[in-house]
């Protein structure tokens, strides 16, 4: 095949065994080829290198936000600026054209995050059964992932200087390997109440090969969805935190939320709450957290001290 005809469809194979090669975890490989099979191949996957155009390409993303949310859209367009750049590594092209699409700004359309309120934060820990209650209250005080907690090990737990040392991850496969992102990599200081049901729960907690923190029963990885079905779920209408339906009002994720509006209330510089959250840039933090850091009444101090001091002068 000469380069002349060389498609989409066989830079995204080259991209794709590329990938494994790399050893990335199966999920986001998972990820990766869902976004072709279902998106890129359908559209454009026949379209030729040498012959693509910027507008074919922008059509395509158009068309994705029309049908899709605009976070899969995202998802979809990077996995597409990622098949152009190996097919520019593989001098199959000169330039990546994905490189000049853009996405819409506005969020207006986005759902609020719903952040648990400090009364059901204290409910979800005071009702936690104790077989669970480790594990919440460690979600809630120290803002891990839930692929963090599920990985994390006692060999990971420095008690001595009451620090938690991020350094895997189970996936939803429940393999283990690197943290979310570079800034994943990070140790987290354990709160009095944190170290002290940590040292309580290690003397029962169920042993296995691994040495997990939150095992299941049988002492190997547990998967999120019983987590969510069996601890979670249950716990959350336990403490009356539900919806108009009577369904659970928040993901488990949410405790991660729970723990960064704590942080925030703290007056914690946003630069620190990245780094304990494991954000990889503050933009990041900023983008999921800024209104939190948002004060209107300290709004309204700062704009009667700008009058009074227009005056004055």
């Amino acid at each position: 095949m000469t380069t002349q005809e060389h498609t989409i469809r066989d830079a995204a194979e080259i991209w794709l065994k590329r990938c494994r090669l790399r050893g990335l975890e199966r999920a986001t490989i998972r990820s990766y080829q869902g976004h072709f099979d279902h998106h890129i191949e359908p559209k454009i996957g026949d379209l030729r290198l040498n012959e693509l155009k910027r507008s074919q390409l922008q059509e395509f993303i158009d068309e994705m936000l029309e049908k899709n949310s605009l976070a899969m859209t995202k998802k979809v367009l990077a996995s597409l600026k990622a098949i152009l750049a190996e097919a520019v590594s593989r001098d199959m092209i000169e330039v990546n054209l994905a490189n000049d699409i853009r996405l819409p700004r506005s969020r207006r359309n986005e759902a609020e995050k719903i952040i648990p309120t400090k009364a059901e934060i204290k409910a979800l820990i005071e009702k936690a059964p104790e077989r669970h209650k480790p594990l919440i209250v460690t979600a809630i005080l120290t803002g891990m992932r839930a692929s963090e907690l599920r990985g994390l090990t006692w060999d990971h737990i420095d008690f001595e200087n009451r620090v938690i040392k991020v350094r895997q991850r189970a996936d939803r496969y429940n393999e283990m390997g690197n943290p979310k992102s570079r800034a994943g990599r990070r140790d987290i200081p354990m709160t009095p109440k944190v170290c002290e049901t940590l040292l309580e729960w290690r003397q029962r907690c169920p042993g296995g090969e691994l040495r997990l923190v939150f095992p299941n029963g049988a002492g190997n990885v547990e998967t999120l969805s019983n987590i969510t079905n069996r601890v979670f779920n249950p716990l959350m209408r336990k403490c009356k935190i539900t919806k108009a339906n009577s369904k659970p009002k928040f993901s488990f994720h949410c405790l991660r939320h729970a723990a960064a509006s704590l942080y925030i209330e703290q007056s914690w510089s946003p630069k620190k709450i990245q780094s304990i959250l494991g954000h990889s840039s503050i933009n990041m933090t900023y983008d999921v957290y800024g209104h939190l850091f948002h004060d209107p009444s300290e709004d309204v101090e700062l704009m009667a001290k700008m009058e009074q001091d227009l005056w004055a002068a």
